[in-house]
């Protein structure tokens, strides 16, 4: 009994032995079918890959916005980028300063405002001016009275002194901030009433208010700055370089500046600074720039381009015509004037706005350098199983 119960328990795992064999079988039976028939549709896949086009007539790439253009070769212009802030430009400016103390009496104008040559900022009242304007009325009408009489009447050594104590009493107004037009009015009057000891600084050039740091009623101390001045139309970017390794830039290089990285405003380089910053150690470059449209003021942070070179002609695309697809910079190439297909380029150094080209384009390809996104879009729904895209 025990020995047909050991013989059937052997049988059993005979039999379960052969059915595992058989599965194994099975499986690579089924796998050796189906493996040749995948790589043939993926070779297949492949293939559609290398040779898919999207196909678009002129009116349809003109509406879609779609620019053609034959790459060359071309000289590309090597840049550096640094910070940069907006200062005043010095040789356009104007600090107005009394000369004497004097007393604030009234304001004419206020920060920000437009001023012309010769135009009143700020009248101020003084007693030393006070005292000059009274001397000088006193000494131009004796020299009106001793002029009238002429040299044969009184004597040479009168006559003179008339003269030079006027002149010398004239010369101090002016020295204490009148101008020639206020002392030549104090003078037509002849009235000494008129001699208060107020006067006004003037506008010495064209600007713009950028400082009125006084209130009313304030004691000024001479060489005190009330009011700057300046002519905001064309403005300095003081630009910071590291000067190890810096390419020799001289004056009248070209250089560009930036509030917000995309909109460029051209400027010229018309200094290069001597001095290191004491602190950042770094080296200044001044860069002139046309502000004719109010956008820089002092003060302000920018990005600074300057074209530090130029390369040997290179075959290079613009970098708005380069596309990354599947991982890989893809250009579209246009082939009988409407076909587009993409291809994969080896893409060199980025300079600027341009990318060179080492392989995969010959001068004289067409490629899109515009519309290119449209263009991307229209070849994924045509990878997605939609035929050619039109």
């Amino acid at each position: 009994m025990k020995f047909e119960l050991y013989r059937t328990r052997m049988e059993i795992d005979r039999m379960t032995t052969l059915m595992n064999t058989l599965k194994i079988l099975v499986v690579c039976l089924s796998l050796a079918i189906f493996t040749p028939v995948g790589a043939e549709e993926e070779g297949h896949d492949d293939h559609e890959e290398e040779g898919r086009a999207i196909e678009l007539t002129i009116d349809q790439q003109r509406a879609a916005g779609i620019v053609v253009t034959a790459i060359a070769p071309r000289g590309l212009n090597e840049t550096m980028r640094v910070p940069g802030e907006v200062v005043i430009n010095a040789y356009r400016s104007t600090r107005v300063t009394p000369r004497i103390t004097a007393q604030v009496a009234e304001r004419h104008v206020r920060l920000g405002d437009t001023v012309t040559v010769g135009q009143r900022l700020v009248t101020l009242s003084s007693v030393a001016m006070a005292e000059a304007q009274g001397a000088l009325v006193v000494a131009n009408q004796e020299w009106q009275r001793v002029k009238s009489l002429g040299r044969a009447t009184v004597s040479e050594r009168r006559y003179t002194e008339a003269q030079v104590a006027q002149q010398q009493a004239l010369a101090k107004v002016l020295a204490y901030g009148m101008t020639q037009v206020q002392a030549k009015a104090l003078i037509k009057t002849g009235d000494a009433s008129k001699a208060t000891g107020a006067f006004d600084l003037t506008a010495p050039q064209a600007g713009t208010v950028l400082q009125d740091d006084f209130i009313m009623g304030e004691l000024i101390e001479p060489g005190r700055v009330l009011i700057d001045i300046s002519d905001e139309s064309i403005m300095w970017v003081e630009a910071q370089t590291i000067p190890n390794g810096l390419p020799p830039i001289d004056d009248g290089t070209t250089a560009t500046v930036s509030l917000d990285g995309i909109t460029w405003l051209e400027g010229t380089v018309i200094q290069r600074h001597h001095r290191l910053d004491e602190t950042t150690r770094t080296q200044g470059l001044r860069i002139e720039v046309s502000n004719a449209d109010d956008r820089l003021h002092p003060g302000q942070f920018v990005e600074v381009e300057i074209v530090s070179g130029t390369s040997d002609p290179v075959l290079a695309v613009p970098s708005a015509a380069v596309t990354m697809i599947e991982g890989q910079a893809t250009v579209f190439k246009r082939e009988d004037g409407h076909e587009f297909h993409p291809v994969t380029i080896e893409s060199g150094a980025t300079v600027g706005d341009w990318v060179v080209v080492r392989a995969g384009l010959t001068e004289g390809d067409e490629i899109a350098v515009a519309g290119v996104f449209h263009l991307k879009s229209l070849l994924l729904k045509s990878s997605l199983g939609e035929g050619h895209a039109h």
